[in-house]
């Protein structure tokens, strides 16, 4: 629990701490790869969720921890800007990513795999030639759950399914950094479990109060791509 309790405390200590390279290829980013096969899609929501899951399973993996194989790539990353970049893989492309260094997170046949961060000029062949943007999956109605955190799009933004997994991702890693060390690792052994909706303007008005009481926690985008810089992009509360 003492490992666990000092990998949160780097998450929870924010990110930024230093500027961000001159020289665009030494960038920190997140790839994150999407399984979409051609033959039975998976639903969208459930790969929003796999895609949230790896990223804070990553974030709080042993191997980030002090002396861990991942530990100076992750603190690269968590050092300046936090960055994520998701990209689509079928077949073979999406086994050859399993022999990247990340996490594979699998919610009801849906998979999304997180990989370690790095310099976006040194990204892996395999991962390179992988596309950021193309196909997306249509929005589906999942049922409603409780007693997990739901991370809430908000659809006025109309994001694509790539952008959408970049911005779940930060609001699983800003949710867990929120929380308590305990209710963190709690979160950890139900393997960071947790549902994705589509919040409607209604929806959205009460769960932007909820983040400026402190209740919840929203991610304000940078604007790099597809939403106007500061756009709230996903609430996240337990």
């Amino acid at each position: 629990m003492s490992d666990f309790a000092a990998r949160h405390a780097v998450l929870a200590a924010g990110y930024g701490a230093r500027d961000e390279p001159d020289d665009p290829a030494l960038i920190q980013a997140m790839p994150i790869v999407l399984h979409l096969p051609k033959q039975d899609p998976p639903k969208r929501s459930a790969v929003l969720e796999a895609a949230a899951a790896s990223v804070v399973a990553l974030c709080l993996d042993e191997r980030v921890g002090v002396n861990g194989p991942w530990e100076t790539a992750f603190r690269n990353w968590v050092d300046v800007r936090i960055r994520k970049v998701a990209r689509r893989a079928r077949g073979a492309h999406w086994l050859a990513a399993q022999e990247i260094d990340g996490i594979t997170v699998d919610i009801d046949g849906a998979q999304a795999r997180a990989l370690v961060p790095g310099p976006v000029g040194e990204l892996d062949p395999r991962i390179k030639r992988l596309q950021v943007g193309g196909t997306d999956l249509e929005h589906d109605d999942p049922a409603e759950r409780t007693g997990v955190p739901v991370l809430w799009v908000n659809s006025a933004l109309d994001m694509t399914l790539g952008k959408t997994a970049a911005q779940v991702g930060h609001a699983s890693m800003l949710l867990a950094a929120a929380m308590t060390t305990d209710d963190a690792f709690e979160w950890s052994v139900r393997g960071f479990d947790c549902a994705v909706r589509q919040a409607d303007s209604h929806t959205w008005a009460k769960l932007a109060q909820e983040v400026a009481r402190g209740a919840a926690v929203g991610v304000r985008d940078a604007g790099f791509t597809e939403v106007a810089p500061g756009s709230m992009t996903v609430v996240a509360m337990v």
